[in-house]
């Protein structure tokens, strides 16, 4: 594709150069620079890449794109460095924001072939987009998924940098689905992709609401909750139906932020909506510990099982639903793929032929602990015990906290490793059982994760649940000096199979 192409329908001033090279991709990363590449300089947070623009001319890119309020890099330099490495150089108002439009038109906008379902909201992102990817598949409809987990792109799992990538990958994986003749796209669209424009131009054929709570609030996320909100509602600026949970505690902004700019359609456990779970209870079939719900609505009527535990799991399957309901899937189709639902690292469950309920879920926090242990208690006709631990270089109040919800809520704790990172280990455990100390509850530490996964299964008894915390999805471990491969699931797997074979 022509510079010029690339650039169509975005305010830009040449510099030097031609616009008639030849582009053969964009790239903000010097690094991936090839023969060919336009190379975007985007100031970060803490990397100016208008620095690397030099390493990019070397690696023989055919043009470069500035930001007119750059730092660094004045026009004399710009020319002397076209001249030396024939470039073209252009000037734009602001890289980071029209980055987005300039990959829209590098991959001939490859958003506009699909059905994209966009999904924002602090709780519920991953888990509802998995149900509804898992709808849409079920209903024979060609679906991608972009989201915290991973990505799911032409049938293959990549690991996830970010809940929503940049715009040059983001694009990227929508031209692959479009290629390979995919016809949707479920993505979890964070508050930081909405702030920073990854996402800028996409339109949505449904985008969701689903709540807000107190988090991401840093130097380099949002300055307050004013901004959090604010920026979650820009993902209404551009869909064709909004869907909102009623009982979010401000979903009365929502709505009113709606009005004049998208139809929504509603969803609630506890009050009047559009979709109305009622009446749930807790059930196990088989190794699958999930939930039954009534579905009332005036499209939808029917008792529903989503595999998944806990009320927060109705709310994902209610927002999935709507979608459902939206692009005409059979209810049928619905309910037999909410049945089978299963999320990695989000109460994952392990199977086994000795009637423990095992579970790895992703809860790191407190909040997140406390309200995976409360729903766990609904299920568990014995005891309950929690394997986790906690990150190192991350806030020691966190290991305070979660050492007291777990010895609170546990029958019992097997304090652990997490990611220890740069600190020791044992310095961190040392700060949970601070935590657990204030209470009553029963632990003991096993510093190494696999050992400390084995244990928890061993004890378990009929009845009773086991719950390993803290990592869910996450493959690997950190520590001071490597990285290593480490999957919650594999060695809870391992542990049974050690059990199964010792009986």
């Amino acid at each position: 594709m022509r510079l010029s192409e690339v650039l169509d329908n975005i305010k830009f001033e040449v510099i030097s150069g031609d616009l008639n090279k030849e582009i053969t991709s964009v790239e903000y990363d010097s690094r991936k620079v090839m023969v060919g590449s336009l190379f975007v300089c985007i100031e970060g947070f803490t990397v100016d890449g208008h620095s690397y623009a030099a390493q990019a001319a070397k690696k023989f890119a055919s043009a470069i794109v500035v930001d007119k309020n750059r730092k660094l890099l004045t026009k004399d330099e710009l020319n002397e460095l076209a001249g030396e490495y024939h470039l073209c150089i252009v000037e734009i108002e602001d890289t980071h924001k029209y980055l987005a439009d300039i990959c829209a038109n590098f991959y001939e906008h490859a958003d506009k072939r699909l059905s994209i379902y966009g999904i924002t909201g602090t709780k519920g992102k991953t888990t509802t987009a998995f149900m509804l990817r898992e709808i849409f598949e079920a209903s024979y409809r060609d679906t991608g998924l972009i989201g915290t987990v991973c990505n799911i792109i032409a049938g293959k799992k990549t690991h996830a940098e970010h809940t929503t990538p940049e715009a040059r990958e983001l694009f990227s994986m929508m031209d692959v689905l479009t290629r390979n003749g995919a016809e949707g796209l479920v993505m979890e669209v964070s508050s930081q992709a909405l702030k920073l424009d990854r996402v800028r131009g996409i339109r949505y054929k449904t985008a969701a609401f689903t709540n807000l709570y107190e988090d991401h609030i840093a130097p380099n996320e949002h300055p307050d909750m004013e901004d959090y909100i604010s920026c979650k509602l820009k993902i209404f600026d551009n869909c064709d139906m909004g869907i909102v949970n009623v009982d979010s505690d401000v979903s009365d902004r929502v709505l009113e932020y709606c009005k004049g700019k998208t139809d929504v359609i509603t969803y609630s456990v506890e009050g009047k909506a559009d979709f109305v779970a009622k009446n749930l209870r807790a059930e196990r079939r088989g190794h699958v510990t999930g939930t039954v719900f009534e579905l009332e609505s005036e499209f939808y009527k029917d008792e529903i099982f989503v595999a998944l535990p806990g009320k927060f799991n109705v709310y994902n399957a209610l927002c999935a639903i709507c979608t459902a309901y939206i692009e005409g899937v059979d209810m049928d189709v619905v309910k037999k793929a909410l049945a089978e639902i299963s999320v990695p690292g989000r109460m994952q469950p392990v199977e086994n032929n000795f009637g423990v309920n095992i579970l790895v879920d992703y809860a790191h926090n407190a909040a997140a602990l406390e309200s995976v242990l409360e729903t766990l208690k609904g299920y568990t006709e014995g005891k309950i015990i929690t394997v986790f631990g906690c990150g190192g270089n991350r806030s020691r109040t966190r290991r305070f906290e979660m050492g007291e919800v777990s010895g609170k809520l546990s029958d019992y704790t097997v304090i652990t490793s997490d990611n220890p990172r740069k600190e020791e280990p044992m310095a961190i455990i040392d700060d949970i059982i601070t935590g657990i100390s204030k209470t009553d509850g029963k632990y003991e530490v096993e510093a190494d994760r696999s050992k400390a996964i084995s244990l928890a299964v061993n004890m378990a008894c009929k009845g009773d649940t086991v719950l390993i915390a803290g990592k869910g999805h996450e493959d690997y471990q950190i520590f001071s000096d490597k990285t290593i491969h480490f999957d919650d699931i594999e060695h809870a797997r391992n542990a049974v199979i050690e059990r199964e074979g010792n009986k």
